[in-house]
């Protein structure tokens, strides 16, 4: 696609997207600035992110640190990246070079190693969210509220993100269970988010919701919305 069409059909998606948001701020009684768009943009080129820059989008978010740190080099434009997929620790070092936020923290370990990294490699704070795990298995990725094992405690996470050096608790990121409606999962996510608050009050950001739900999250406080089909298209059709 040529890139001048590429650009309209991005800021079509992109007005359609940011009227989505302003519709469920305007039912949820809340400033549409309140809440920032994600664009998700892992498996699409340098090219399009600088398109989405171009259009006004601030913050891109990626899954996997051989692509983003790729992708974050040949970009141009200043905004805010996002490593927004599961981490291993020995990648922690690459990571902190680009990112500006990791929003899946989910042990102990992990926030140590990316302290230890954050505190060589950055002269500024790294923000971090805790990701959580909202139905509580501990198969699948995110801390855990009740009955985890001490590295994957939900509270002793974001304690140890809290007196990590190098580090910045800046709040708390979920997706929604499969198997679980939206409501009740950002619901669940809404309760721990704010018990979290009660004990570190600067961490205020929410990471929730996807194309799919969206205005679900934004209905229960989410304060990033993280979207990717719905901004860029289908990815087996670009690729």
């Amino acid at each position: 696609m040529e890139p001048e069409a590429r650009r309209d059909e991005l800021a079509a998606s992109l007005d359609e997207v940011r009227r989505r948001i302003a519709r469920a701020c305007t039912a949820a009684g809340r400033d549409p600035g309140s809440v920032t768009l994600v664009a998700i943009t892992k498996t699409y080129p340098a090219s399009d992110v600088e398109l989405l820059a171009g259009l006004g989008v601030t913050d891109v978010g990626e899954n996997k640190d051989q692509e983003a740190a790729a992708k974050a080099a040949a970009v141009t434009a200043a905004l805010r990246w996002h490593f927004v997929g599961q981490l291993q620790r020995n990648k922690a070092k690459s990571v902190v070079t680009y990112a500006d936020v990791v929003e899946s923290v989910d042990s102990t370990r992990l926030a140590g190693a990316l302290s230890s990294a954050a505190t060589r490699l950055r002269d500024r704070p790294l923000d971090v969210l805790v990701q959580v795990s909202i139905d509580g298995d501990p198969d699948r990725g995110g801390a855990v509220a009740h009955g985890a094992e001490p590295d994957r405690d939900l509270w002793r996470v974001a304690a140890a993100v809290e007196q990590a050096e190098g580090l910045r608790l800046a709040g708390v990121m979920a997706v929604a269970p499969l198997q679980w409606e939206p409501e009740r999962a950002f619901a669940t996510l809404a309760e721990l988010a704010g018990r979290l608050r009660a004990d570190h009050p600067h961490a205020t950001v929410v990471s929730a919701g996807m194309s799919g739900d969206l205005e679900q999250a934004v209905g229960h406080g989410a304060t990033h919305v993280r979207i990717g089909t719905s901004l860029l298209g289908m990815r087996n059709t670009l690729r």
